[in-house]
């Protein structure tokens, strides 16, 4: 009986093993034969930032922003694969405190912070970030206005040491210029290509007459002659800001004060203006840095207006970029300070209120192209 009983249970359980693997077998033909759903679409690239807008002929297209060193800081793999296992792994991100000036040479950005007292670099083609200025010795206290010359060593005006400081273009520093018997308040630096002579903006103040450009030699430097003074007439300056080098070396100053920019020859004769106080495109209302480009057009960005405005060598208005906003958004400001155009026509746009960095690339240039497109190739 014993045994009966257990070969009837050895039957049960053999027909259900044979019931499964059936079941098993018609559910993988089910699913051989069902037809899989469609991958889901790949999302459509957004439509490129043009500057001016359709229906004008751009100019420029929005590129990107740099908010951080993780914008630029490139990642390995293998970290990549850890943050998204473990959520460690990556590298930090910092940003910009109070950023103030911007200079580019060969995809390496230079831009001050005053209220972290040293200069934060974003090297988009290799992938690095670093710091200038913030060890001995070339220790700096307040950093304002930057520039570069042709070799990429970098100039620093320090407005509480009242000093420029150099150094090369990875960060080691070379010397120092001028000092606090040179400057009522100090403003910005440019130097000329070759390194060889330095334009220094003396913004002077309410109570001071010596608003002025005082020229130096960039290597030794020697005071060699200053140009303006206090006053709204011909080549005089009321609280000036700072300089640009234009394609035919002529100089081309901020003059904040009087809502104008004046154009001097290398000896600080005075050419010609542009400009007035105003609304209106080709007006001034708060002008803070100017640029120039190889073509010799010239860039001043406004802080009241939120935007940059694009002169021809004549002061003739050709266009204007940007906005000002309380949002945040590629081309919208509000507080811009700092303007450069690179060797490859890029335009870099600091915002200190919204802590960032915009660029802007010719819409004739493709985005491999340039220095910083060595970045864009090394991201494919």
């Amino acid at each position: 009986m014993g045994n009966n009983i257990d070969m009837a249970r050895q039957i049960r359980l053999s027909w259900r093993a044979w019931v499964g693997h059936c079941c098993g077998l018609a559910l993988l033909a089910l699913t051989a034969c069902a037809q899989l759903p469609d991958a889901p679409p790949k999302p459509k690239e957004a439509a490129p930032i043009l500057f001016p807008a359709p229906p004008d002929e751009p100019r420029f297209v929005y590129e990107r922003t740099i908010r951080g060193s993780a914008d630029v800081v490139l990642e390995k793999s293998d970290s990549d694969l850890k943050r998204l296992l473990t959520g460690t792994g990556g590298s930090s991100n910092e940003g910009l405190g109070k950023p103030y000036a911007i200079a580019v040479h060969r995809g390496r950005i230079f831009v001050s912070d005053s209220a972290e007292r040293f200069i934060k670099v974003f090297d988009v083609p290799e992938g690095r970030f670093f710091h200038i200025g913030d060890d001995d010795p070339g220790r700096l206290v307040k950093p304002l206005g930057i520039d570069v010359d042709a070799v990429g060593n970098l100039y620093v005006a320090d407005a509480t040491l009242k000093l420029i400081m150099v150094y090369d273009r990875d960060g080691k520093f070379l010397r120092q210029i001028a000092g606090p018997t040179y400057f009522d308040r100090l403003s910005s630096v440019t130097v000329d290509a070759k390194g060889e002579r330095l334009y220094v903006v003396d913004i002077g103040g309410v109570s001071s007459e010596r608003h002025r450009v005082r020229v130096f030699d960039a290597q030794n430097g020697k005071h060699l002659f200053d140009f303006g003074t206090r006053g709204k007439g011909v080549g005089e300056f009321n609280l000036p800001r700072d300089v640009a080098i234009g394609k035919d070396g002529q100089l081309y100053v901020v003059d904040g004060g009087n809502f104008r920019v004046q154009a001097f020859d290398a000896k600080g004769k005075y050419l010609h203006a542009f400009g007035a106080i105003g609304k209106q495109p080709g007006s001034f209302a708060r002008p803070k840095e100017i640029s120039a480009d190889v073509e010799g057009n010239i860039y001043v960005i406004d802080a009241a207006f939120g935007n940059f405005q694009v002169f021809n060598s004549d002061g003739d208005l050709l266009m204007y970029v940007g906005d000002r906003s309380e949002q945040d958004g590629p081309g919208r400001y509000m507080l811009p300070s700092g303007i450069f155009v690179d060797e490859d026509g890029r335009v870099y746009v600091v915002d200190q209120w919204f802590r960032k960095v915009d660029v802007f690339r010719p819409y004739a240039l493709k985005a491999q192209d340039g220095y910083l497109g060595k970045r864009a190739k090394k991201e494919k």
